[in-house]
Order: structure tokens, then C-alpha cells, then sequence
């Protein structure tokens, strides 16, 4: 019976829209204001909640955002950390990886900025009931893929 009142409860989805939005910068203009004006979404009142949650982390933080807008106008969003790929540059202080990764290194990164990283990407809602091992270990992929050496201790 729960199944049948969940299936009539369910309201009908008019598109999932995917943006990558700095932290505490949500603003009606560009990407936030065509995207959602497209499906006449209230563009002042995702910018008020987007920015209220996003307040704790720096600004210009990139933050991915999915938004799923309903056929009656309403919406929800789920904001994501930011990829591993920027925190790794924030921690090794680069602004872009290696041109030839695997040939050329750009920089060395220590196990515990891999481990703090780990921490911070466990807090995601895809990321929770992962093991924080594995989530070090696909953190490490992403900085080899970059030309970012993991070592034991930085000297």
C-alpha cells in the first residue's frame, strides 16, 4: 500500500539540469539564469537557497549543483563538493596539471593531503558509504592522471 501512495505522491519531472556554480555567487545572469529560466523556475529563490547553503565554504569555490524542476515550476537541488580535481590543485598550489602526465611531473602532494581530501569528498551524498580507502585510492588516480607525484612525507 506505502508503494501505491508513493507513486501517486510522485510529481512529474520536467528536465535535470547539471551547473557548476561558485560558492555564495548563485546570481540570476549567466550559467543560473538561462538554465532555469528555460523551464520558468523562480531564479531569486534558488539563488537565496543556493548561497545559504553554500555560505561555509570560500567563495568562487566551484560547487556542482544538479537541479531537478518539476512540470508545476517548483524544483530541488543537491549541491555537490567540489571535484577532486580542484582540491588536489588547491593542495599542490597549481593552477593546471601536467601537459604530458605518467612523463612529466608537476608537483609532489603528501599521503595526508590525500587524506584530508578523502574526508572532505566523504561528506558527499555519492561518496558517504564509501570506505575512506577507496576513496584515497581514486583521489590518487585523479593526481597521477594530473602529473601530481603522491609521496610518503614532503621534504
Amino acid at each position: 500500500m506505502a508503494a501505491a501512495k508513493e507513486i501517486l505522491l510522485r510529481r512529474p519531472v520536467a528536465a535535470t539540469i547539471r551547473l557548476t556554480v561558485p560558492a555564495g555567487g548563485a546570481r540570476p545572469a549567466t550559467p543560473v539564469g538561462p538554465a532555469l529560466g528555460q523551464y520558468r523556475l523562480n531564479l531569486m529563490a534558488f539563488c537565496k537557497d543556493f548561497n545559504a547553503r553554500t555560505q561555509k565554504y570560500k567563495p568562487d569555490t566551484p560547487m556542482a549543483v544538479t537541479i531537478t524542476a518539476f512540470k508545476d515550476n517548483s524544483f530541488e537541488f543537491t549541491v555537490k563538493s567540489p571535484s577532486v580535481s580542484w582540491y588536489v590543485k588547491k593542495a599542490a598550489g597549481v593552477d593546471k596539471g601536467s601537459t604530458r602526465p605518467g612523463h612529466l611531473t608537476v608537483t609532489t602532494l603528501s599521503v595526508r593531503h590525500v587524506y584530508e581530501i578523502a574526508k572532505v569528498k566523504q561528506t558527499d551524498p555519492f561518496c558517504q558509504y564509501m570506505p575512506l580507502e577507496s576513496i584515497c585510492k581514486s583521489i590518487i588516480g585523479t593526481a597521477n592522471s594530473m602529473g601530481i607525484k603522491i609521496v610518503q612525507d614532503l621534504e
